[in-house]
């Protein structure tokens, strides 16, 4: 009898590790998609930058040209520029999204707002 309850014990034992096996397989190629998309990112970036680069160049050159102040000209612009909340969406890593969808339901205003506002409007010292 104890040969039965074993093998079951080794068939449940292979087939978490098949499981685990196809789990593997499918995050690395999840990971190598990833990589590859980083590394085509960074070459757009790259020549998007360089662009970038190139444009000035030839903006100051005209700025040069036409006697425009180009300091005054990009301290009066109105840049809405936010480097830091662009890099934040930026390095959410999408593996990630799974568990975090569902922490931040909770933290942005699921049931433990709704608990807080609750407890203050029972607080007899308010």
């Amino acid at each position: 009898m104890g040969l039965g309850s074993t093998a079951k014990k080794i068939q449940t034992v292979a087939d978490t590790a098949e499981k685990m096996y196809r789990r593997l397989n499918a995050l690395r190629k999840e990971v190598e998609s990833t990589k590859r998309t980083v590394e085509d990112t960074g070459g757009r970036v790259q020549s998007l930058e360089a662009e970038i680069a190139e444009q000035r160049v030839i903006l100051e050159a005209i700025g040069d040209e036409l006697d425009v102040d180009i300091e005054a000209a990009v301290d009066d612009a109105d840049l809405d520029i936010d480097s830091e909340s662009a890099t934040d969406d930026s390095e959410k890593i999408p593996v990630e999204a799974d568990e975090s969808d569902s922490d931040s339901a909770d933290s942005t205003g699921g049931g433990n707002s709704d608990a807080a506002a609750d407890s203050s409007d029972n607080d007899p010292a308010q």
